[in-house]
């Protein structure tokens, strides 16, 4: 059975879907590694280091590039940008919020406990990686993250890896479950870069955290596409809310 939008064939075969997956673990990458070179230029002792508080905005960097990759994407298949962002299976919004209601209900303990837990096993104390992780930075960067970031990320994020990709994997694959989990494990495994510091605990951290996450997200998207343009309002919110403590950090 096809998936729900199931792409053409030849839009299938056309594209190599491995770049896709990856992408944004490597803008993410590439944005960092530029702020790390420009703090070398202004002496930074340890730019790699200081160049990870920063992630709100080589996060929103990333984003940017994301969304000039999938209008590029669809345009090679006759599409706008905006029909990766909405599904065409016709539905009642009444159904949409009840799903929706249903998805964030599960999605708090599913986002929350991974987190703290696997923080907790690492590093024996959560608060140890959440101190890495929330650093300051100069406030007028904490206050373009705090706008730029939750935007852009929403037009980025879930349409690369659940919008794009996952129903071109099901379509390529003839697989579901496949197409599902793949597309969850490369949504989780791009934090590893956002943002990376050289610390194995922290990488791990990092890679783990978001796969029950990634994983409820993509079957509820799976099951109904209709959720896609939902959840991105939702998702903007969430990171709007995971910015603040950085703002906080740096007044």
């Amino acid at each position: 059975m096809n998936p729900p939008d199931a792409p053409k064939r030849a839009a299938v075969d056309a594209v190599p879907l491995f770049p896709v997956l990856i992408a944004r673990l490597s803008f993410f990458a590439v944005a960092q590694a530029g702020v790390a070179l420009a703090l070398t230029a202004a002496g930074e002792r340890d730019p790699l280091a200081a160049s990870a508080a920063w992630w709100p905005l080589t996060a929103a960097a990333a984003n940017l590039v994301t969304i000039a990759m999938l209008a590029r994407l669809a345009r090679r298949e006759g599409m706008r940008l905006v029909d990766l962002y909405r599904s065409r299976i016709p539905g009642g919004i009444g159904g949409d919020v009840r799903a929706l209601l249903v998805v964030l209900l599960l999605a708090a303990p599913i986002a929350y406990l991974p987190n703290v837990g696997l923080a907790t096993l690492l590093f024996g104390d959560a608060a140890v990686a959440l101190d890495m992780f929330v650093q300051p930075l100069p406030v007028w960067a904490a206050v373009a993250g705090m706008v730029v970031f939750p935007v852009t990320i929403a037009f980025a994020e879930l349409p690369t890896y659940f919008g794009y990709a996952m129903p071109r994997l099901e379509a390529r694959w003839g697989s579901a479950p496949a197409a599902v989990a793949t597309a969850a494990f490369f949504l989780a495994i791009q934090h590893v870069t956002l943002p990376f510091i050289a610390d194995w605990r922290f990488v791990l951290w990092r890679a783990l955290m978001f796969v029950p996450f990634a994983l409820l997200v993509g079957v509820a998207i799976r099951r109904r596409p209709r959720l896609l343009p939902y959840l991105m309002v939702v998702h903007a919110l969430i990171d709007f809310a995971a910015v603040q403590p950085v703002f906080a950090a740096s007044v």
